[in-house]
């Protein structure tokens, strides 16, 4: 390190001479977002605590070490060892031991026996297990049949043992040391030698940037051909992450090129070789090269056939609801009356619209016909909080598009599909502009020629968060009949809210309502930009001033939406103030980097879990926590699901989302901030969606400035696709 860094750094030189240290964790003190960089506490043989500072990606407390470095002196933190290398080793003392031992790194040894072994053999408990196992009849409360699963367990272990240790001298955590062993076994050592990027296409939970950073443990280089490989079909997830389906190939190549920090030229090369092995597909469009992901493109190519057989049925089910008429106190307008009556003319019709339009009475009234009419009727959304809403306004049960489709997850697949499809005459799916392509293969899959669809959702929202935009291009398309429901009917015309979110989506500034001093509104607009005291603004809106004046829970009623994750009010800081505001005290938690959840938590599923039946944008509640099992449980709407504190990773806090993730919801009392800090999120789409998630109260906090961008703001970012082409050549 050049004495010009170390001096800004604080950090003087102590001594040049590389020297060893040997000790346990003690604690790890403070860690990077990307775990290149932390400092710990350890502790020596001889019980001494020293700092530590260097990389050591995967460590943990009670994990023993080996370092090598050299000593400097820090002008505020005083002397701390710098490490240059290091590695793992069986921890020493009797609380790094029993760490060890009920870590789930040994199967049969959980907190409880670890405890007793350890409490009773204190640091010589390691060697009595390798040498003296027999003694494992002192333990009190040990069986004869538990000691012998565990006198196995070790022995069965010892070279998982070896292999845990090389592993984690990767930078490889405990938890998914367990996850490699269960994919590879014994093998797994030299299957990540020869190849650590399979890690992230083969091993649940390992992407790219946890294999990259093996790989570089490993001495490979960054131009390696099985990271240049790897690294394309990463960009294209990434890509596919913002929405797109495809890619141009020279925006990929630039785009993979700063991802990967390598010349394009390079990556070029290897590109071929990803689309011989079909791990990726190349489209000619014109003379342009077209590049998806194996999986999209299938999904793309298919979704038209998919609509195709349905529109080509010779006939449909819901046709037999044409003569059935509505009832007198039933006044439908002449729009409404021709998305009702699309349904019984066309075996696919869709029925777009903003708030307050009528959409609810025209689904009430199509599931009334046909009822009437016996047809067998299936609704659906693609989240738990819209299916709700959508059972409740038509009076017959509804079900999220996943759990519709039930997922039998020792098959590792839907139940209903192109062989075996659903048995209904009818389907209602709402919140379409929610559906991304492949849900939407999945579902089209599963409707048989002869079923009426009819597909529901405001067209002027934000698209889904998955890859494509699904019912616009269908809207776009001119395959399928659509009805345009623009009429505010007296149910949202006094409601400011509504009047309010019509006037975004038409390029108008929101205004505030004219009401007596103490006459209640639905929508406000506090006045203000500076992020820091609309984040103090914030915490009393929620817990105090909201609750007293309208009665909204603030755990249960009331949600923070934004635009952003990062920045003084973006969700990973508005989630830590609420959370401390709203569930603090003396209650059971559990910690995961630098994320705490505890009893009580708002908590939201942030990917697919098809084993759990829970879904990406699931709201539930933290409702019991196991310390001694290392498991969790959270109550959703639906469901009462297990996790593993490691499995907590797939879950983030909730007290605020952004607008994105709140898409298909829908909340008593909405708090949305809209600062120009947000500037490079400002669209009328985003400030629309937003708006229109608030059903009984939006509170408004941001400064004219920066809703006049948001509304002014009608360009979105493109996303790569070819679906729409591809439906005006099957039209």
């Amino acid at each position: 390190m050049e004495n010009g860094k170390k001096e800004s750094s604080g950090v003087t030189d102590v001594g040049l001479t590389e020297q060893h240290l040997r000790g346990e964790v003690r604690k790890v003190i403070y860690e990077s977002d990307d775990a290149s960089y932390s400092v710990l506490g350890i502790t020596d043989p001889q019980g001494v605590e020293h700092t530590v500072v260097g990389n050591f990606a995967g460590v943990y407390e009670g994990q023993g070490v080996e370092l090598r470095g050299v000593w400097e002196r820090h002008k505020e933190h005083g002397r701390q060892f710098r490490a240059n290398s290091y590695k793992f080793v069986l921890p020493s003392t009797p609380d790094g031991i029993k760490r060890y031992m009920s870590s789930g790194i040994l199967p049969g040894i959980g907190p409880k026996f670890a405890e007793k072994i350890v409490d009773t053999f204190g640091d010589k408990t390691l060697e009595i297990m390798d040498r003296f196992s027999a003694r494992l009849r002192e333990v009190p409360g040990l069986g004869k049949k538990r000691i012998e699963a565990i006198r196995k367990a070790w022995a069965d272990n010892r070279d998982r043992r070896n292999i845990y240790i090389f592993l984690q001298g990767l930078g490889i955590s405990g938890a998914y040391c367990n996850r490699i062993y269960k994919t590879y076994g014994d093998q797994s050592a030299d299957m990540i030698k020869e190849n650590p990027y399979r890690l992230a296409d083969e091993v649940k939970g390992i992407g790219f940037v946890m294999a990259d950073r093996v790989a570089f443990a490993l001495g490979i280089g960054k131009n390696d051909p099985k990271r240049l490989a790897s690294g394309i079909l990463y960009a294209l997830n990434q890509l596919r992450l913002l929405g797109h389906v495809c890619c141009p190939e020279d925006a990929l190549m630039r785009y993979a090129s700063e991802l990967l920090e390598v010349d394009a030229a390079d990556i070029r090369k290897e590109l071929d070789e990803v689309i011989a092995a079909k791990n990726a597909c190349l489209e000619l469009s014109g003379s342009e090269r077209i590049i998806y992901e194996a999986g999209l493109y299938a999904a793309e190519t298919e979704l038209p056939r998919l609509l195709g057989n349905l529109i080509n049925a010779r006939k449909h089910s819901a046709s037999r609801i044409m003569n059935i008429s509505s009832p007198p106190r039933l006044v439908l307008s002449p729009e409404q009356k021709t998305a009702v009556d699309r349904v019984a003319q066309h075996p696919i019709s869709i029925i777009t619209g903003g708030p307050g339009v009528g959409k609810t009475t025209v689904v009430g009234e199509i599931v009334r016909r046909a009822s009437a009419a016996r047809l067998k009727i299936f609704l659906a959304a693609p989240t738990g909080r819209a299916a709700k809403r959508l059972g409740e306004a038509s009076g017959k049960s509804a079900m999220t598009i996943h759990r519709m489709l039930k997922w039998e997850p020792k098959l590792g697949h839907f139940v209903y599909g192109l062989k075996h499809p659903m048995q209904c005459d009818l389907l209602i799916v709402d919140e379409v502009s929610m559906l991304d392509l492949p849900l939407a293969v999945y579902l089209f899959r599963a409707v048989k020629p002869g079923t009426t669809v009819v597909l529901v959702g405001d067209a002027d929202q934000l698209p889904s968060v998955g890859p494509g935009k699904i019912l616009n291009d269908l809207i776009d398309s001119g395959a399928f009949p659509v009805t345009h429901l623009s009429k505010i009917f007296r149910q949202g015309a006094g409601s400011h809210i509504v009047s309010n979110a019509h006037n975004v989506n038409s390029g108008v500034i929101p205004e505030l309502p004219h009401a007596a001093k103490n006459e209640l509104s639905d929508f406000y607009w506090i006045e203000e930009d500076d992020p820091e005291h609309v984040r103090d603004l914030i915490c009393r809106m929620v817990k105090e001033r909201i609750p007293r004046r309208f009665g909204f829970d603030p755990m249960r009623d009331i949600q923070v939406l934004t635009p952003m994750n990062r920045g003084q009010c973006g969700t990973v800081a508005l989630n830590m103030m609420l959370q401390d505001a709203l569930n603090s005290g003396n209650k059971p938690q559990f910690k995961l980097g630098e994320k705490i959840f505890r009893i009580g938590d708002r908590v939201m599923q942030t990917s697919n879990n098809y084993d759990k039946n829970v879904f990406n944008g699931d709201m539930g509640r933290i409702a019991q926590i196991d310390q001694h099992e290392n498991k969790f449980t959270v109550l959703f709407e639906e469901a009462k699901v297990e996790y593993e504190f490691i499995e907590s990773e797939q879950l983030a806090l909730s007290y605020a989302v952004t607008v994105h993730k709140s898409q298909g919801s829908e909340f008593p009392a909405v708090v949305l901030p809209i600062l120009t800090q947000h500037y490079m999120l400002l669209q009328r789409k985003l400030l629309y969606t937003a708006m229109t998630r608030a059903r009984k109260l939006l509170v408004l906090i941001g400064s004219r400035k920066a809703v006049s961008m948001a509304v002014k703001n009608v360009s979105a970012e493109p996303r790569y696709s070819k679906l729409l082409d591809r439906l005006k050549q099957w039209k």
